[in-house]
């Protein structure tokens, strides 16, 4: 049975590139947050143009390929690092996930452009030496213990300034109770699973600021948020500033393989599906 696209599967933020006479190539990154299985697609609906507003044109020294990174995870990134948590250089943070899309985005970011100090916390030795070469000055592998006490080792009592969490459960409380004085606790997605309850005793005491970030709804709450995280983000790019990783690429015919890929938690960094 053919399947097509949904217009919900796909991201809001379109880039371009001018190509040959007068044409245009688009890409988007694919993103599906309600997707359970794989898709059976033999055929792509062809997608209009979106709004000029949602357009961005994509620099010519910035590859096709990194340019599709750049939607969802490092307008989250971006939003993340800077519109909310506010890091400031020389900070450390603490992120979760590492090893995925928007966490090593958020390293880069954090790492590259606001000069802080990152601990990189993932659920495997290998995802965590690909955070540290990707810029994390520690790496944490909460599968083998506890992540409060991990990164008491390496920060000492006096805790982080922020943690950035996308895995939700005991990884979201170990982060929370990490935190410094007047840390900021920002929430970016439950990967694991469970969504715990805020323990707010906690926020009480060291002055904590828990704070959540879903950057697609920024799209129709406040556009010119949204719309300034995509051009930084092309910016940054342009000027070498970060450095976009791309963990796997499919053909589109291997469209089921790359989900596997995915659901099966094998993925590090972006997987893009190409149409060649």
């Amino acid at each position: 049975m053919a399947a097509r696209l949904c217009a919900r599967c796909l991201p809001p933020a379109w880039l371009c590139r001018q190509a040959g006479q007068g044409q245009s190539r688009h890409y988007r990154a694919a993103v599906c947050t309600e997707l359970k299985q794989p898709l059976t697609i033999q055929e792509v609906a062809p997608r209009p143009i979106g709004p000029q507003e949602t357009l961005w044109r994509i620099p010519e020294n910035v590859s096709l390929q990194d340019a599709a990174v750049l939607p969802v995870s490092y307008g989250t990134a971006i939003l993340a690092v800077d519109h909310r948590a506010r890091i400031q250089p020389g900070e450390t943070v603490l992120v979760t996930a590492a090893a995925g899309a928007t966490g090593l985005a958020v390293i880069d970011v954090a790492t590259n452009v606001f000069c802080a100090k990152v601990i990189a916390a993932a659920g495997s030795d290998e995802k965590c030496k690909l955070a540290m070469q990707r810029g994390a000055q520690s790496g944490v592998n909460y599968s083998q213990g506890s992540l409060k006490d991990a990164v008491k080792k390496l920060v000492g009592s006096s805790g982080v300034n922020v943690a950035i969490d996308m895995v939700g459960g005991d990884v979201f409380l170990d982060s929370l109770r990490s935190l410094a004085w007047e840390g900021r606790i920002v929430v970016l997605g439950f990967a694991g699973g469970n969504i715990a309850s805020v323990p707010s005793n906690l926020l009480l005491l060291k002055n904590i600021s828990a704070m959540g970030l879903y950057w697609g709804r920024y799209q129709h709450q406040d556009f010119a948020v949204f719309s300034k995280s995509m051009s930084t983000a092309l910016q940054y790019c342009q000027q070498g500033l970060i450095h976009p990783h791309t963990g796997a690429v499919f053909k589109l015919e291997k469209v089921n393989d790359a989900f596997l890929h995915v659901m099966q938690r094998k993925s590090t960094g972006k997987v893009l599906l190409s149409l060649k």
